[in-house]
């Protein structure tokens, strides 16, 4: 695979982990359900919905979406920690939109388990995935978090 399409497999592995996890967080989905549900449902699969025009999900990187979610599900105490270390006075995890959780635990789990990955490339993935679901003024607070978190695990 060619390095920019590689790079979009990998940014579409991103955005499906960060919806997976979202639904586990939300519905209680079990860990091989889940990844089961993307693997034949979600994963370059096309949308076919009378409501909208007929549209694929991209195409995913498949072992890295698997690692980053049952990275995060396997090290959800862990990162939770450092991205709550990183919070305002006064801020809890559970003050945080649940996708915005999703986002954070995401890319938490990618700068300390993904050394292969440069942490500035993990940020900016996580921002632009941000992007897609909150404003700017969001996407600059993951930008902030995860920056605070990559000095402490990258250091």
């Amino acid at each position: 695979m060619n390095q920019p399409a590689r790079s979009q497999a990998r940014s579409a592995a991103r955005l499906a982990a960060v919806q997976a996890l979202y639904q586990q967080h939300m519905e209680g989905t079990a860990l091989t359900k889940l990844l089961d549900e993307f693997h034949q449902h979600r994963l370059g699969r096309t949308i076919d919905d009378d409501d909208f025009d007929e549209a694929e999900y991209a195409d995913a990187e498949v072992p890295f979406f698997d690692d980053v979610v049952r990275g995060v599900d396997a090290r959800k105490d862990e990162i939770d920690a450092a991205v709550a270390s990183k919070l305002a006075n006064g801020w809890t995890l559970a003050r945080l939109d649940k996708a915005m959780l999703q986002v954070l635990r995401a890319g938490t789990y990618e700068l300390l388990a993904r050394k292969d990955v440069p942490a500035a490339v993990a940020i900016n993935e996580y921002v632009e995935v941000a992007k897609a679901f909150f404003d700017d003024g969001q996407a600059k607070f993951v930008n902030g978090i995860l920056d605070a978190v990559a000095k402490e695990a990258r250091a």
